[in-house]
């Protein structure tokens, strides 16, 4: 049997950290596996307009190449002027795959900055038929009492205020069989001693999409969300000192760190009409880590 590609990987990671949030993909090494030449595009997406918050790098990245393959239009969001350069190559990888690309620089805590952020995809698209909530921060803290009120702040500005936000803007533009995905996480499930404001915030995301997708049901709009476990992103160097990235995803069931691209079929399968009776769910891609209901 031919030897994993994600475990050999997985197995060449050096000690590295970053001083940004939340990252630089370019800056990593090795590169994370962002684009898997197996998956084949079978026009799942074709014709949808899409929006990927966080789009420019990590899981984001890999969701926006997948939703090309599969021949979607899809717009990018993303921080920072650092992370300039990883959208451009994003950008490109759209459309090497045949999908009309946008990108737009833009900080989503801010609500008008949703609402503006909105109206310029569907001016560039020609409309919005699925939106992915990606975006997010973490700085881990040893103690509760580590954690100031701005910290706090930020962490669920970005990741909790930012998607409410830009999900209501979206939502006017949504119709009967559209999508939203959120992106939870695994410390939602198993929590996380040393993410105690950002596992906050993956628990308020996932209960956010349970009872949005029941108020939603009746517009046939589903919601849903994959919970990623350790994945090889530029939030992980950007977060943690290099002894703990050297490590990253060791403690898993799998004994390893997963890839952005093995996380991108879940987002294709949720923004699909393959998960037509799938709502308030949320998908677990994390080697093992939580397993449960």
């Amino acid at each position: 049997m031919p030897e994993n590609k994600y475990e050999k990987i997985d197995q060449e990671v050096v000690p590295q950290t970053q001083q940004q949030q939340p990252g630089v993909e370019s800056e990593m090494s090795p590169q994370p596996i962002y684009d898997d030449v197996n998956y084949k595009g079978s026009g799942k997406l074709k014709g949808k307009r899409t929006l990927i918050t966080g789009g420019d790098s990590g899981i984001g990245r890999a969701v926006a190449v997948a939703f090309a393959k599969e021949g979607a239009d899809v717009a990018i969001a993303y921080l920072s002027p650092e992370e300039d350069g990883d959208a451009n190559t994003t950008v490109k990888l759209i459309e090497k795959y045949g999908g009309k690309a946008f990108a737009k620089r833009i900080d989503i805590s801010e609500e008008e900055n949703c609402e503006t952020l909105v109206a310029a995809v569907v001016k560039e698209l020609g409309g919005l038929d699925v939106l992915v909530n990606n975006a997010g921060k973490q700085f881990p803290q040893k103690s509760l009492l580590d954690i100031s009120g701005d910290q706090l702040r930020e962490t669920f500005e970005t990741n909790f205020f930012g998607l409410f936000h830009l999900t209501k803007a979206a939502l006017p533009h949504l119709k009967k069989g559209d999508s939203i995905i959120n992106t939870s996480s695994v410390t939602a499930y198993n929590g996380s001693p040393g993410l105690l404001d950002y596992s906050a915030t993956k628990g308020a995301i996932t209960t956010f999409t349970r009872s949005l997708a029941l108020n939603l049901a009746d517009q046939k709009i589903r919601v849903n969300a994959v919970a990623p476990g350790p994945i090889w992103t530029p939030l992980i160097p950007a977060t943690f000192d290099a002894q703990t990235v050297e490590k990253h995803g060791d403690d898993t069931p799998m004994k390893r760190r997963g890839e952005p691209a093995e996380n991108a079929p879940a987002y294709v399968f949720l923004a699909s009409n393959d998960s037509s009776y799938m709502t308030g769910q949320t998908i677990h891609v994390d080697g093992g880590d939580f397993v449960g209901s």
